[in-house]
Order: structure tokens, then sequence, then C-alpha cells
């Protein structure tokens, strides 16, 4: 089990990852905004965070600038969740520094996959 943040401005969205994830056994903390989920990670050093891409005020490649910038949570895991799904898309936001890419809407299994993977375990059910 890992303690997995959720960052994303839309309440099903939010929603819909932190059952999936609680579901698979992992404890989930949400955040309903960029600056809110810097202060969250900040607050509790998640295992891994998963950021939505776009979202008013503070987006998310703005906050994991500022997480990184911070030496409490520089090192922690942060993946775009995003439904920003066009060519490039992918490789600029590896290439901003988020350890991995996953689009919106979920698509269960690859969610769950990745969750893992990123996190060291085993992907469940193969």
């Amino acid at each position: 089990m890992a303690l997995i943040l959720v960052v994303d401005d839309d309440a099903r969205n939010l929603s819909l990852a932190a059952a999936v994830l609680e579901h698979a056994g992992h404890e989930v903390l949400s955040a309903e905004g960029a600056a809110e989920g810097v202060e969250a990670a900040l607050a509790h050093a998640p295992d891994l965070i998963l950021m939505d891409v776009q979202m008013p005020s503070l987006d998310g490649v703005s906050a994991l600038r500022r997480l990184r910038a911070e030496a409490r949570t520089a090192a922690l895991k942060v993946v775009a969740l995003t439904a920003l799904a066009m060519k490039g898309d992918r490789e600029r936001l590896l290439a901003e520094g988020f350890d991995g890419y996953l689009e919106k809407p979920i698509r269960y299994k690859e969610f769950l996959r990745e969750v893992e993977r990123l996190i060291g375990g085993d992907a469940p059910g193969g």
C-alpha cells in the first residue's frame, strides 16, 4: 500500500482516481488545485503524486517546478495525469520533469499498472 496524492481541479476526476486507487489498496489524499497539491505534498510526502496539468491559476507544470525546488519534495515521484493527448504531449511533459504520463480518461488496467510500476510494486493482475 502506498500513499498517493491526486491533484485535479475536477471533482469527478478526483473521485474516480481515488476510488480506483483505494480499491487497489492504496491510501489516497486529494487536492482540488495545484497550490493545494503542493501544500499537501509538503505536509505528507506521499509515495506518488498524480498531477493534472491543466488547472486554473497554477498549472501542473508550475506546481511540479515548485515541488522540485523544495528539498522536502524534490525527489517525490510526480506523474502527469492529463487529457493532453496530442502528438508530442507525452514527450513534452516528461521533458518538463514528470516521472510518468497517464492519459485521461483513466483506463483502469493501464492506470494501475503505471501506478504500481512507479511505486516499485508489481502490477496487479499481471
